[in-house]
């Protein structure tokens, strides 16, 4: 019978150090680290369509990113959230935050259940988050999660306009999957090519 052999676990100092030097992002969970998948182009169009969105409309006491800011979720665990927005002040110099207000992921077939489970539950614990959301990249659909309903979940679709409270900004779903090509847009700009020709 053969032997399954785990790596000894990393500190977190190890880690951190490693993640300045390496060419990859990782994310770690109790002295093990997980390398990043690359993402898609659907993804990367929702992720710059959001970052666009929120920033132009975003106080000057707040900052949104993606995918490169670190997030401590847990005593030991660091996540790389697609889009985290927070409004206090930090250093430059700063490798990671614990106080998000904001956390936004782009779901695919492989994060989805890691998205809506494990991190939705390391997520929902921070006591800085306001709102959760999570965006689907493989047909419309915008759930959002709020601290201030007790994490109930509401769902936003073609033609909603929604609001973050915790940044005081409102968002359009059609300007999140602006350019974005799967089955719910080309349908959507199908109709509307057929309308205008009426």
């Amino acid at each position: 019978m053969p032997l399954v052999q785990s790596l000894p676990p990393l500190s977190i100092e190890h880690y951190l150090q490693g993640e300045l030097q390496s060419e990859l992002k990782h994310e770690y969970l109790e002295g093990q680290v997980y390398a990043m998948a690359g993402a898609s182009i659907n993804h990367n169009r929702i992720s710059r369509n959001l970052l666009t969105q929120i920033s132009a409309t975003l106080s000057d006491t707040c900052e949104i990113f993606s995918s490169d800011l670190l997030v401590k979720t847990g005593v030991n665990r660091f996540r790389y959230p697609d889009l985290v927005a927070f409004c206090e002040s930090t250093q430059g110099d700063q490798q990671f935050i614990d106080n998000p207000l904001l956390i936004i992921e782009i779901l695919s077939k492989s994060t989805r259940q890691q998205d809506k489970g494990m991190k939705r539950n390391e997520y929902l614990s921070l006591p800085s988050l306001q709102e959760y959301v999570l965006v689907e990249q493989d047909f419309i659909e915008v759930e959002v999660l709020r601290r201030s309903q007790s994490w109930k979940s509401e769902n936003y679709y073609l033609g909603d306009r929604f609001k973050l409270d915790s940044l005081q900004i409102e968002l359009s779903v059609l300007d999140i999957y602006h350019k974005v090509t799967n089955t719910d847009m080309l349908d959507y700009l199908t109709t509307l090519s057929f309308n205008q020709n009426e």
